[in-house]
């Protein structure tokens, strides 16, 4: 199924508020910020009647995509072709400071976020709320869909305790939401008051995933390269809490895993054991160009999604990480802080956001006891706060 999808910037023109006429904004952008004619929203925002465009922002990765890696932090600099400054907000601060913002009455946000929580980008969006809620600034989020769909959602809700970059504010893993949809949630729930207005998608329906929209896919971050990137993240993520490569330095991250010590075709064989729905493993050799395991031969597998609607993402990682655990104890090991700026909680903790996958998988828990706790944490997100929030049928 194909439809005609408008995303907030496709219809700025057209819908940007009356009364925020002739404002100043600031704009928070990455390459992926393009209508449905690939033309950037720096171009468009900079040449619009409605406002005047003061100053870029940019989140993780650059404002251009060119940070490869995660903690590889990025300077702001001038952009010669507007002739406007633009601001790191993963770098020195990943705040707003009122130095960028003295010109600024309204920050626009057009990001293109890939549907799992640890993905860095709603959380700049969430900063950006803190700082404009107590500035009183007005924040407009210019809504792209979730591209991985807003039906399904997996995995456990973060606990307060596990709070970090990776995740401010509970949420489960794949949330099922979109930019809008979350800073809704945000703004009720922890910056109420704040002059927010969201530009909401045409045409989406929450069944739809990326290729259905006909929009044209950029890619988010230097390593989100195919919508199928996106599938599986919200559960091959946890790998970066992991000695085990989440595939970065290939050409498939994420859906190529594997380690120095790993025997493919055994690995592959308990997977297949495993049972897993919607998805098959390769085995296969690979030596990462950078990251984990730089230069050496990996043994591992590659991920296939057979079927979409029966694939869960979460589950599947969770499985993989105890099976290694289970063939390869003296090997394995969870990854040390510091990452993603949190220098205490271990990695796969803040990623999971509790420590019970971690505790529970070291113990030897069921897989199916283990999901039927997070399911239960979803249910109660779900029915209690996520419904209140959506935007589309």
């Amino acid at each position: 199924m194909t439809r005609k999808v408008e995303t907030g910037l496709d219809q700025i023109g057209k819908a940007w508020p009356g009364n925020l006429r002739k404002t100043n904004i600031g704009l928070l952008i990455h390459p992926a910020s393009v209508n449905r004619g690939l033309v950037h929203a720096a171009d468009i925002c900079s040449a619009s009647r409605h406002f005047t465009l003061k100053a870029l922002f940019g989140p993780q990765h650059g404002i251009r995509g060119e940070t490869q890696d995660n903690m590889i932090e990025w300077r702001g600099f001038r952009d010669k072709r507007i002739g406007i400054p633009v601001y790191s907000l993963y770098g020195k601060t990943r705040k707003p400071l009122m130095p960028m913002m003295k010109d600024i009455e309204v920050m626009v946000i057009d990001i293109q976020d890939i549907g799992a929580r640890y993905y860095t980008f709603i959380w700049t969006l969430a900063l950006v709320m803190e700082f404009c809620r107590a500035e009183k600034r007005t924040v407009v989020v210019l809504d792209r869909p979730n591209p991985i769909g807003g039906v399904q959602v997996e995995g456990p809700v973060l606990k307060p305790e596990y709070q970090s970059f990776v995740g401010l504010h509970p949420l489960p893993v794949r949330h099922g939401m979109t930019i809008g949809e979350i800073a809704f949630y945000l703004k009720e729930n922890f910056y109420p008051g704040l002059d927010l207005r969201v530009i909401p998608i045409k045409g989406w329906k929450r069944r739809l995933w990326f290729e259905d929209t006909k929009l044209p896919w950029v890619l988010p971050s230097p390593n989100m390269p195919t919508v199928d990137t996106a599938a599986v993240y919200p559960g091959m993520c946890l790998l970066e809490g992991t000695n085990i490569s989440e595939g970065r330095g290939t050409t498939r991250p994420f859906e190529i895993f594997g380690a120095p010590f790993i025997d493919p075709y055994r690995l592959v064989a308990r997977l297949k054991d495993m049972k897993f729905g919607g998805a098959v493993f390769r085995p296969l050799f690979f030596i990462p160009t950078f990251q984990k395991h730089a230069g050496k031969l990996c043994g591992g597998a590659q991920l296939h999604i057979t079927d979409r609607n029966s694939f869960r993402p979460f589950k599947t990682a969770v499985g993989i990480i105890k099976a290694v655990i289970d063939m390869y104890p003296e090997d394995f090991s969870w990854k040390k802080p510091p990452y993603e700026y949190e220098k205490v909680l271990l990695p796969i903790d803040i990623l999971a956001g509790t420590d019970r996958i971690r505790k529970e998988s070291e113990k030897g828990t069921d897989l199916k006891d283990m999901e039927l706790w997070w399911n239960n944490e979803l249910r109660e997100f779900n029915n209690k706060i996520r419904k209140k929030y959506l935007l589309y049928s």
